[in-house]
């Protein structure tokens, strides 16, 4: 079957590399992608959320499955486009609705949702411009830090942790003057969970659903998790603390209730749901969710993988979904995420990059990269990630920082102490 990835960073470069495995895949395309996914197909400059040049590509090449890496389509509704129009209801998208996708394009729809079903969060109110005194009060009220989150998409950069109450109002008042555009016209102000994050994620569809590898993400742009947040600097699966034990914690007051939340509002839902957790005193609470798959997590999640994907794709359509088991490489994964200089600020593009021959044992996953003629060069902030396996995180960890050195361009950075706190 001819199939279509939707985006251009590591995760999608991930995605092509998973899907080009597969015997049920004929030809690959990814829209826009990036010098990586050219590898594995064909690159087509399109613009995700152009629903109709999406649409014309996948009538054109007679596309079966599209698979949307990003989290911009889909809470614009392209599962929906497709579905209600007669000319390419039959292609599968990988991904929910627009209302299901409402789960992590809007932080407060996602708190309303968590408490209907009981799912354990961090407490929270929520305020706009129009109730921005009321927002300064209650910061005032509360015991700092203080997390305040733009309810809508900020490209991950539209969470705050404030260390003070005056930051907080400070911060308060800039997000809703327009800090994160449109993103942040409603803030919501959460109580801090002080604890471990990790990553699980959900493949489902709607009613039935398999639980992949688990990860953990490292966020932010300093060593010791200082700094900004970025996009994402690096990632390990599985995390040594995530134990059987607290994973039944989590199927059972968090997995099973949102998928019955989902049923129970009627979304329509087959793709990814993407957890994102804190472990407090052994207990996990919900810090968000995510309506597709993680970056940089996808890419030690998908390598751990031995299924095929798009064995795993088709069963959500065909409704036995629950009939086919995850399989995992027990090895360790942990990928290293070369950025650009300046990042998440500012930073320059067109660098050349050099050194990819040198890499070895380390999977490269492209994510701001372009081909400029001979030469690969950088094209965003975050670079390249290099996903390595050992018998334990730290053996992975080794590899892919070796190889980290062996690649070069002109301002190249990375966290060296990915894992710290394992």
């Amino acid at each position: 079957m001819n199939i279509l990835i939707l985006g251009s960073g590591g995760r999608e470069h991930t995605f092509a590399w998973k899907i080009k495995q597969s015997p049920l895949c004929s030809n690959l395309f990814i829209a826009p992608g990036n010098a990586g996914t050219s590898s594995c197909g064909s690159n087509i400059n399109i613009n995700p959320t152009d629903f109709e040049k999406v649409k014309a590509l996948a009538l054109s090449e007679k596309i079966e499955m599209i698979v949307v890496g990003p989290e911009a389509p889909l809470v614009e509704g392209i599962f929906d486009f497709f579905q209600n129009d007669p000319e390419v209801k039959h292609i599968q998208v990988v991904g929910p609705s627009k209302e299901g996708a409402k789960l992590e394009g809007s932080k407060a729809f996602a708190k309303e949702f968590m408490a209907e079903q009981n799912i354990p969060t961090a407490a929270y109110q929520e305020f706009t411009s129009n109730t921005l005194e009321e927002g300064l009060n209650y910061i005032s009220t509360q015991t700092p830090p203080i997390v305040l989150k733009a309810d809508g998409l900020a490209a991950g950069k539209g969470v705050l942790i404030c260390p003070t109450i005056e930051e907080a109002q400070m911060e308060l008042k800039e997000m809703l003057s327009g800090k994160f555009g449109s993103a942040s016209a409603k803030v919501v102000i959460e109580e801090f969970l002080d604890g471990i994050e990790f990553s699980v994620f959900v493949l489902t569809d709607g009613k039935d659903y398999k639980v992949l590898p688990v990860a953990k993400d490292y966020k932010r742009i300093g060593e010791g998790d200082t700094g900004l947040n970025t996009g994402g600097m690096g990632a390990v699966s599985p995390p040594p603390f995530v134990d059987e034990i607290l994973m039944q914690k989590v199927n059972d007051r968090i997995i099973k209730p949102t998928i019955k939340g989902i049923q129970e509002r009627g979304f329509e839902y087959e793709g990814f749901v993407f957890i994102g957790l804190i472990r407090v005193d052994n207990e996990p609470y919900v810090i968000e969710y995510n309506c597709r798959m993680g970056d940089p997590e996808t890419e030690v999640v998908l390598p751990r993988m031995k299924n095929d994907l798009v064995e795993l794709f088709l069963g959500i359509r065909n409704g036995n979904l629950n009939k086919i088991e995850i399989i995992k490489d027990e090895r360790a994964a942990t990928t290293v995420m070369l950025v650009s200089g300046g990042y998440p600020e500012k930073y320059e593009k067109g660098k050349a990059m050099s050194g990819f021959e040198k890499a070895s044992d380390s999977i490269l996953f492209h994510a701001g990269t372009k081909q400029d003629g001979e030469n690969i060069v950088t094209n965003g902030g975050r670079v390249l990630a290099l996903t390595s396996f050992g018998n334990n995180f730290q053996e992975a960890l080794k590899i892919s920082k070796n190889n980290a050195e062996l690649i070069d361009f002109e301002g190249k950075y990375y966290r060296k102490d990915i894992g710290f706190d394992l």
